[in-house]
């Protein structure tokens, strides 16, 4: 099977952005670099869940 990665609608189609991609397989989730795609990281839904969650509430903004 194939592994369809996602981007963000808020990400580039420039040929030089680079963003990062999503994708669900086998029960886990999958992110990777667009510059970098070789490089991919492994966590799990709930994982993935309390990240976003964080994100949400800016416990992450002195980061970017």
């Amino acid at each position: 099977m194939e592994i369809q990665w996602r981007k963000s609608s808020k990400s580039s189609d420039d040929e030089d952005s680079n963003c990062l991609e999503l994708a669900e397989h086998n029960g886990e989730i999958l992110m990777r670099e667009s510059d970098n795609p070789d490089v991919i990281i492994h966590t799990t839904p709930t994982k993935l869940r309390a990240f976003l969650d964080g994100a949400k509430e800016g416990e992450f903004d002195n980061l970017a």
